[in-house]
């Protein structure tokens, strides 16, 4: 499955290489590191979708609905989520491979992907342990958020970033395949609907913490001559928070 993934992943870089054209470079006062409450809007209401979802009579009840549902008409174990959940992150990669530039140069963007990637096993791990909810198949008590969508959404919301400048069509084209791991989590019968709608959230909201970081860890990842001519100053301006970074030549 893994060769398949990556040789699609390939070709379908080189089929967009002469759609998309931009430079692997990076500017420092890009309003993407500035924190804006706006894009908290809709990780806040899918997250808080899957809150309500362990509470709300309604909710649970569509959740068993649709298990049912789905019980009725697939056969759970397919393993394919268990990929599609990177397929994003690794085709910005490939395309990068095939000459189709992102936002980020490579190094940049590794740090920024490794950065939503951590964030998003820091806000899905200890809630897993904290909520307790128990997973539809009944094999644990991890259920809530699902982990491969979160997964999948910062990947995908990842591409939209290094991609939405450029090419928006490709930028968007990450989220079905997000959206279709997060169904293939309820057909296996691993998660309920409010543990992928929270999940996709926390993917989104990691993602983002992540472009917002990336001014710090970066310079944690530079030389010490680029450490040393690098300043980078949180403000707080008509109710607008970010950071302001000052490069030296």
């Amino acid at each position: 499955m893994k060769p398949v993934l990556l040789l699609m992943t390939f070709l379908y870089a080189l089929g967009l290489k002469a759609q998309t054209g931009g430079n692997d470079t990076l500017s420092i006062d890009d309003k993407a590191y500035k924190f804006s409450a706006k894009k908290l809007i809709v990780p806040s209401v899918l997250i808080s979708y899957g809150l309500l979802s362990l509470m709300s009579d309604d909710l649970r009840s569509l959740n068993q609905s649709t298990r049912h549902e789905t019980r009725e008409h697939i056969i759970a174990g397919a393993t394919i989520d268990n990929y599609m959940q990177y397929a994003p992150a690794a085709a910005i990669y490939g395309l990068n491979l095939a000459g189709v530039k992102g936002k980020h140069k490579c190094k940049d963007r590794t740090i920024i992907y490794a950065t939503s990637q951590l964030v998003s096993a820091a806000l899905v791990l200890p809630t897993k342990q904290f909520v307790g909810e128990e997973r539809p198949d009944g094999s644990n008590n991890f259920s809530f958020p699902s982990g491969h969508t979160a997964t999948d959404f910062s990947s995908a919301h990842f591409m939209f970033r290094e991609y939405k400048d450029r090419n928006f069509w490709l930028s968007i084209s990450g989220y079905p395949v997000a959206a279709m791991t997060g169904i293939y989590r309820v057909f296996n019968d691993k998660h309920w609907v409010g543990d992928i709608v929270a999940g996709a959230g926390i993917g989104i909201l990691s993602t983002e913490i992540a472009y917002w970081l990336f001014p710090l860890t970066s310079k944690w990842f530079s030389s010490k001559e680029e450490r040393e001519e690098l300043s980078v100053v949180p403000f707080y301006q008509s109710k607008t928070v970010g950071l302001t970074i000052i490069k030296t030549f």
